[in-house]
């Protein structure tokens, strides 16, 4: 049986609540975490954003001061007052340059992508088919149907036992011609 304390001590019931492990917070992740500054994007979100950009930035050099020339006052063009020598040129051929570097810059830019012909995308068909190894198909050099086979003897691609027992058969310089036609005949000179 228990001891029996007097009603007044508390100290039992306080050294209890000290070593009580429920009562004291628990984070599940550390003070100091901080989610990452880096945001991962998918490729469609980056080309989105790039072509936002590119767009943008045309839009406002087109619209923008530096692309439109300064006129001349009144007084400079009819020659009542004489400019002086040097500072007023520097200023006006640094526009000029940087008005002829943008248009430059510019005529290039959509020259470069006029003439690069139709550009590949999900929905584009018009572009080229793929040449990476892993995405060509092999096809029998027999029948012309998916070659998941190659006889190690003659390097002939077949499509199934069946076609493999012709293949053997061939005569000699039949299985040379079925690699010459697919381009992969070896000619040692």
């Amino acid at each position: 049986m228990a001891p029996v304390l007097p009603a007044g001590d508390d100290s039992h019931q306080q050294l209890l609540d000290q070593l009580d492990l429920t009562l004291m917070p628990r984070p599940f992740r550390n003070a100091h975490w901080r989610p990452s500054q880096r945001r991962n994007k998918n490729i469609k979100q980056i080309v989105a954003e790039a072509s936002r950009k590119e767009a943008s930035v045309l839009a406002t050099q087109n619209n923008s001061g530096s692309s439109t020339p300064h006129p001349q006052s009144s007084a400079n063009a009819t020659g009542a007052v004489t400019p002086l020598p040097g500072v007023a040129q520097v200023q006006s051929n640094i526009t000029q340059a940087a008005q002829n570097l943008s248009t430059i810059v510019l005529e290039r830019n959509l020259q470069a992508s006029l003439s690069t012909g139709p550009i590949a995308t999900y929905t584009n068909i018009e572009s080229a088919p793929s040449l990476h190894p892993a995405h060509q198909q092999h096809y029998c050099d027999i029948t012309g149907l998916p070659a998941p086979y190659t006889d190690p003897k003659s390097r002939l691609r077949y499509h199934n036992a069946e076609v493999f027992q012709v293949v053997r058969s061939l005569p000699q310089g039949v299985a040379e011609k079925y690699l010459e036609a697919r381009g992969a005949h070896v000619v040692l000179k």
